[in-house]
């Protein structure tokens, strides 16, 4: 289910880019240059962050492994 959250914030994320960078003047003086630059570093994290998260996120075999590795206690209530 995250998978699916990281994946669909990459591609806004890359579609806002597709759609800002012709417009950005990085190379503009004063507070536009320093906007377009600012703007391109938090897209350029949050691409990062969900990469990160992406290739990073522990995967659900071993998640079940350890689940079947541990001993399930019962209960009993007397």
């Amino acid at each position: 289910m995250k998978q699916n959250r990281y994946l669909l914030c990459l591609l806004l994320c890359g579609f806002m880019l597709y759609y800002a960078v012709p417009k950005l003047s990085v190379f503009a003086e004063g507070l536009q240059g320093t906007f377009a630059i600012v703007w391109l570093a938090f897209a350029l994290m949050v691409i990062a962050g969900n990469l990160t998260g992406l290739l990073y996120s522990p995967k659900r075999q071993a998640k079940k492994q350890r689940a079947e590795s541990i001993p399930k206690k019962s209960r009993s209530f007397y």
